[in-house]
């Protein structure tokens, strides 16, 4: 198999696959369905007018232009490839690739580590549409992608090793839905948030304070309603769940 950065044709349309995933992002979810602009999330008065807000969308799509016009670029440069037996597989492959690993970025460090913004800022529970747009939007494009990049004849064998792994994550939204009635959730923080800075949050989100690590990172809080967890992931809260399997599994890796 000829490697991934040596494929020219591979890597033009993995390019031009990251680009046209920001412009699905950028139009969906900025101007169509209007659950976030690049800069939701981030503190100051001036960054949240709305036409500051506007504006940088704006150079958000500028910027996947910038990339999309790279992508063909390279691709005007690889066209000798397409004449090649499967040129049009891994012409679709790097495609995916380059669509799935947009988003797995985006969600990752912009939602995740840096906070700006995640798929949908206006509701209670954030982290369900973030894992279920990573799962279906990036980790399963990119095993598609890499599954066609494998194929030699059937398909049997590497898809499900490179399908699998993507298909167990779907679980994971359901997995943080709510114990019935329960109003206790766990609440985690940035490792550089602070524990001032986190029991300030809960306290601002009117939550009861059952118990707290010394540092800050984990809180377990008693919310008052679906509003509370809301106003905790505008203060800055990585999670908050009140699914006690989800609770389990990020106090036994952390």
């Amino acid at each position: 198999m000829i490697s991934f950065v040596r494929d020219r044709l591979l890597v033009a349309c993995a390019i031009v696959g990251v680009g046209l995933s920001g412009f699905f992002d950028g139009i969906l979810l900025h101007q169509v369905l209007q659950w976030h602009h690049l800069l939701s999330l981030v503190p100051g008065e001036r960054l949240q007018d709305i036409g500051n807000q506007i504006f940088a969308d704006g150079m958000f799509h500028v910027l996947m232009y910038l990339v999309t016009g790279f992508g063909l670029y390279r691709l005007y440069l690889a066209r000798e490839d397409l004449r090649l037996a499967g040129a049009g597989r891994r012409a679709i492959a790097g495609a995916l690739l380059g669509f799935g690993l947009w988003n797995i970025v985006d969600v990752a460090g912009f939602h995740w580590l840096l906070g700006i913004h995640r798929i949908r800022v206006n509701v209670p529970n954030p982290m369900l549409y973030d894992v279920g747009w990573l799962t279906l939007l990036g980790l399963l494009p990119v095993a598609v992608g890499v599954t066609l990049v494998r194929r030699r004849g059937g398909m049997a064998g590497s898809s499900a090793g490179a399908i699998l792994p993507a298909l167990a994550l779907i679980a994971a939204p359901l997995a943080s839905l709510p114990a019935p009635g329960s109003t206790s959730a766990l609440v985690v923080f940035p490792h550089s948030y602070g524990a001032a800075n986190a029991l300030n949050a809960v306290i601002s989100s009117h939550s009861g304070i059952l118990w707290a690590d010394t540092a800050g990172r984990f809180v377990a809080v008693r919310l008052q309603d679906d509003s509370s967890a809301k106003q905790l992931y505008q203060s800055g809260a990585l999670l908050v769940t009140r699914s006690p399997a989800l609770a389990g599994c990020v106090a036994a890796v952390s």
